[in-house]
């Protein structure tokens, strides 16, 4: 059986100064950590460039207990074209609400919900409750499906994730009812990616990635990176291993172990970040 931990979203940006507000002034997320990388990522991480990049990890509170955000940015990269992959994430936020109607930041609604939608088009979803102070705010991800039962055998039978509820096109999974939730919806269509894909992450114990390794391989499933370790400039290094569904949703399961050690909050990123930011507008 696989254990897995749900940690983040990576989402490729092409700007680093309004993603940064978005994140910061109106959801009220913290960075976390921030790093740069003079060269690509041996995983892809940050897409297929093989440029200078830089990884800032932003949510409610560590990694070890909060769902969080990877903005990868691509120096000199200005765009990237958006597919259909990508439904949005689900924040309980009545602060995000006010916050974005207080500074003018466009608000949505739609069913219920209201939409927020950071730069680059990716759209948050926002429960008008207060955000509750003893979890994490951070309820889903939803990505598309281009079929629904193919979807459930793939993260199910061979992930072993656990289905907490299916309902007509949707299905949401979660390795734990304590985690955030993956959910799918079938779109009928064929799942596009175009340039701005993204990547979700999970952490499971070391011992298990052979695990999930070799339940590819007999599966005839996408691995796009096989076992490899990753290093990060004065900090732990980790051991990944990408797949893809059958969709082509790409999916990163790292070591747990050291996973826990590499993302210790870093608070004083932020100011790194900030330093960043203010030479891109010089």
């Amino acid at each position: 059986m696989i254990s897995g931990r749900a940690l983040h979203f990576v989402f490729k940006i092409a700007e680093r100064k309004q993603t940064a507000k978005f994140y910061r002034e109106i959801l009220g997320m913290k960075v976390l950590r921030h790093e740069e990388f003079a060269d690509g990522c041996e995983a892809a991480c940050n897409g297929p460039y093989a440029n200078r990049w830089s990884k800032t990890m932003i949510g409610y509170g560590p990694e070890d207990n909060h769902f969080v955000v990877e903005l990868t940015y691509n120096y000199g990269i200005s765009h990237y074209e958006s597919g259909n992959d990508f439904r949005g994430i689900t924040i309980r936020s009545k602060e995000a609400i006010d916050r974005a109607k207080s500074s003018g930041w466009p608000v949505q609604e739609e069913n219920g919900k209201f939409i927020l939608q950071a730069p680059g088009g990716y759209k948050y979803y926002i429960i008008n409750e207060p955000q509750p102070k003893d979890k994490d705010p951070v309820e889903k991800v939803t990505l598309s499906s281009s079929n629904l039962q193919n979807t459930i055998a793939y993260w199910r039978d061979i992930l072993n994730m656990k289905v907490i509820e299916q309902k007509d096109n949707k299905v949401l999974m979660s390795y734990s009812e304590d985690q955030t939730k993956l959910e799918f919806v079938d779109i009928g269509t064929t799942v596009d990616h175009a340039k701005a894909y993204g990547r979700i992450a999970f952490s499971v114990p070391l011992a298990e990635q052979p695990e999930i390794q070799k339940k590819i391989k007999e599966s005839g499933h996408k691995i796009l990176t096989d076992l490899i370790t990753l290093d990060t400039p004065g900090k732990a290094s980790v051991r990944v291993i990408i797949l893809a569904d059958p969709d082509d949703h790409e999916i990163c399961f790292v070591d747990d172990e050291g996973f826990r050690q590499l993302s210790v909050p870093d608070y004083p990123s932020e100011k790194i970040l900030d330093r960043y930011i203010a030479k891109e507008n010089n």
